[in-house]
This record gives structure tokens, sequence and C-alpha cells, in this order.
């Protein structure tokens, strides 16, 4: 590569308004707004260029953009739509990717394969992907096809567990965030096991910590009050910029910081 893997020049995000329907009894619009609107704020305050997407459907749909491609290396792999607002959402993330962003688009033909992007972990030198009920080995086939450069390997998930990206994450050169559930403890053992490369771990105590976001030199995590353990390691292990945020109503929507966005360098 040419570039850092970390180091993006974009960001696409959904255009969240308090009208979008499928928030459930449990959430406050208002206040989901409110910190996807201060997530938007912190990626502009590192250098990158937000675009703003008005994209159909539920809230589902215009928050979890990680989900329906990968990017990298100014590639873009967009992933089959599972119902008509996807499908409509596609050809719009398609014209921005290629018209405005320059990335070389690769669309997912009507093969067996399934994937989503939460369970495809970029390291910057290879992939894994989780398998599991949203991805299949098909998928990671597929995945490994159209990034042929970067090993990709296949890590299989426990039955009932949650996406890959939920218990491992990237959080700095060569480094991954790791929960402490045995889920995820499990999970570091099989990619340790079949990495072509070696990492060193950051392991916190609560599993929603691991999900963080390495972007253009430094951490974001979760806010102190969302995560008091993972906070201090953070704190103590970190030696480079960090940046925390708030998520918990988003958190109530199953999204997490790395979902919430698709992050692009043009070309």
């Amino acid at each position: 590569m040419d570039f850092k893997m970390n180091e993006y020049t974009h960001a696409l995000v959904g255009k969240i308004t308090t009208g979008l329907q499928g928030f459930g009894k449990d959430v406050d619009p208002k206040d989901v707004r409110r910190q996807h609107d201060c997530f938007v704020r912190l990626l502009k305050e590192l250098n990158i260029e937000v675009i703003e997407l008005n994209l159909e459907g539920t809230i589902t749909e215009n928050i979890f953009l990680d989900d329906v491609a990968v990017i990298c290396h100014g590639i873009a792999l967009l992933l089959k739509p599972r119902n008509e607002a996807e499908a409509r959402n596609f050809k719009i993330l398609k014209e921005v990717l290629k018209k405005d962003l320059g990335q070389s688009i690769v669309e997912q033909d009507e093969s067996d394969a399934v994937i989503c992007g939460s369970d495809v972990l970029f390291t910057g030198r290879e992939f894994f992907v989780g398998i599991c009920k949203t991805t299949n080995e098909a998928g990671a086939s597929l995945l490994a096809e159209t990034f042929p450069e970067f090993p990709c390997t296949p890590i299989k998930m426990s039955k009932g567990a949650e996406h890959l990206k939920k218990y491992i994450t990237v959080a700095g050169d060569d480094v991954l965030c790791v929960g402490a559930s045995q889920e995820a403890k499990e999970l570091l053992k099989r990619m340790e096991r079949e990495a072509n490369f070696s990492y060193q771990t950051l392991s916190v105590p609560e599993d929603e910590a691991a999900n963080c976001l390495y972007v253009n030199g430094t951490l974001v995590h979760r806010a102190i009050e969302e995560i008091p353990e993972a906070f201090k390691v953070f704190c103590e292990k970190i030696d480079f910029a960090r940046r925390s945020i708030c998520l918990s109503e988003l958190a109530k929507l199953k999204a997490d910081l790395s979902s919430c966005s698709l992050l692009v360098r043009k070309f």
C-alpha cells in the first residue's frame, strides 16, 4: 500500500433525522441525532471530509453504513442489498464512491456468498472474516478474490455470537483491541493461530469498549461514563492521540463506532 492503513480523506454517513422510522420505544431520537452529530464533528476534527447522504429506509439503513461495503486501497466491494431500501441506497453509494471518490466498484454477484462489513476486520496487512450467521465461507472467498494482494483468513465464530468487530478492532498500528469476554478471548486465539503477521494486543475489561476506531493517527473510543474501567486502560496504555465520545443512545440500536460510517481514501 502507498499509505498507512488508518489514513482517510473522506467518510460517508447517513443523514440522521428524528423523523426516521425504527427507533424503538426505549430510544430517544433526539439523543441519537445529537450523538451522531458529535460523531460527525469528531471525524471532521480529524481532517476527514464528511459526506452526509440522504438515504432511504429506517434508522438502521441510515446508520449501519459499514455493513454494506468493504473499501480498501481504492476498491469498494458493494455487498448484496437485503431489501428495497438498501437497493436504492446502493445506487447512491455507488455513484458517490465512483464519481466523487475515485473508487473502483466491485458489485457482489448473485452467488451464495453472504457477507456483512461488520464481520470484516482489516488490520492494514490482512483481512480477518468472522464466519457466522451474517457472513459465510463463500463471502470470505469473495473478499479474498476482490482484494488478492492481502491475505484473507476466515475465523469461525461461536453459534449466537455477534459481529467480529463487536469483540476485536484495530487500536493502533499493528495493535488489536480485544474485549474480556470468553468469546473475544477465543476469537483472538484463533486469529493469532491463523494470522500471517504479529500484533500487539490491548485487552479491555468491557466488551463494548473493544469496538474503537483508529483513524488518521488517533484512537477514538467511548466515553468514561460508558466504559469506566476500559477508559483507564486506554489512558495508561495508549501513548498517542485519543478522543472519546458518548455512544450510549446509538448503542441501543446496536450501533458502534466502526459501524456508523464508511471511511475512504480518495483516489
